[in-house]
């Protein structure tokens, strides 16, 4: 299921869109009013989608929240905005947005600016896992064991390659399958490796 993070400042808008995209769309949800509630859910959620507002009370931009997100996350954004001058724009697009919802909102003009990118997750059986980007999203002994379970390697024998104890070595399955989002079944984290190899590199 798609994941929508909605990062508005003004909480009627931002409910207004939560419960507009409840009643179309096949998603969870999170809404943040703040660029602290917003980091917070990116790190707990992580969203495949953000419908951002562009002009935030804070002296952060909706822009330059989604630069820093970029950083560490990988996502689709659309922003939602009242600005319709040049420069703005130019700006928003160097952050490379799925789309745009020009303000005031209504439920015709957010369902088409939204359908057209949920349309594309819903479709790609990547969604989720393509966006990750291991870098950011694992630290560099995590991404050690990934290298090590991408070889087939036991709990034990990863254990004993990297010198640590095979319980420290199942809390770092345990947390990577929680970034994740996999069961901690045995074959899960193996077969999103091998699925993912390419991500290790």
């Amino acid at each position: 299921m798609v994941r929508i993070l909605v990062i508005e400042d003004e909480i009627i808008i931002g409910r207004f869109i939560e419960r507009h995209l409840r009643t179309n769309f096949d998603c969870e949800i999170s809404v943040a009013v703040s660029a602290a509630e917003a980091r917070a859910a990116m790190a707990s959620f992580l969203p495949h989608l953000l419908l951002c507002d562009i002009q935030m009370e804070e002296e952060l931009s909706g822009i330059n929240l989604i630069t820093e997100l970029r950083r560490r996350y990988a996502f689709e954004v659309i922003y939602i905005t009242s600005y319709q001058n040049r420069s703005i724009i130019e700006k928003a697009a160097a952050t490379n947005p799925a789309n745009y919802i020009i303000k005031p909102i209504d439920e015709s003009q957010l369902f088409a600016g939204v359908q057209i990118v949920m349309s594309r997750l819903e479709t790609d059986a990547q969604t989720g896992k393509a966006y990750l980007q291991s870098n950011t999203l694992f630290t560099e002994m995590e991404l050690r064991i990934l290298r090590l379970i991408r070889e087939k390697k036991t709990t034990i024998a990863i254990a004993e390659d990297l010198h640590l104890s095979r319980f420290t070595i199942k809390n770092h399955r345990h947390t990577i399958c929680r970034k994740l989002q996999l069961s901690d079944e045995n074959n899960a984290l193996l077969k999103w490796v091998v699925q993912n190899g390419n991500l290790l590199k």
